[in-house]
């Protein structure tokens, strides 16, 4: 496959010099390398066997704790927000 996209990031330049020495070890280049790493890792999160079911039933466990947990006390708040908002600027700038 042809690579056709660029990215780049900002490191220390001792994780550079790390990065260079290892591809130098291995007898390939610092994109070889890179790109192995990059696999290598994408291949590990893969593995640990939790499917995009699975996943998003945990992703929706954890937000539902979160669901319905800010209770303002005024359910038709939303509705009324525009006028809220101009009557407590009128009252504001009334002074």
């Amino acid at each position: 496959m042809a690579k056709t996209e660029v990215y780049s990031w900002r490191l220390s330049p001792r994780l550079k010099t790390d990065l260079e020495e290892a591809a130098r070890a291995e007898q390939k280049s610092l994109a070889e390398l890179l790109d192995r790493i990059a696999r290598d890792w994408l291949a590990g999160l893969e593995s640990h066997g939790e499917d995009d079911d699975e996943q998003q039933r945990r992703l929706r466990q954890a937000a539902s704790r979160s669901v319905g947990a800010i209770d303002g006390g005024n359910p038709d708040r939303a509705a009324h927000a525009s006028a809220e908002i101009r009557s407590r600027l009128a009252r504001r700038h009334a002074r």
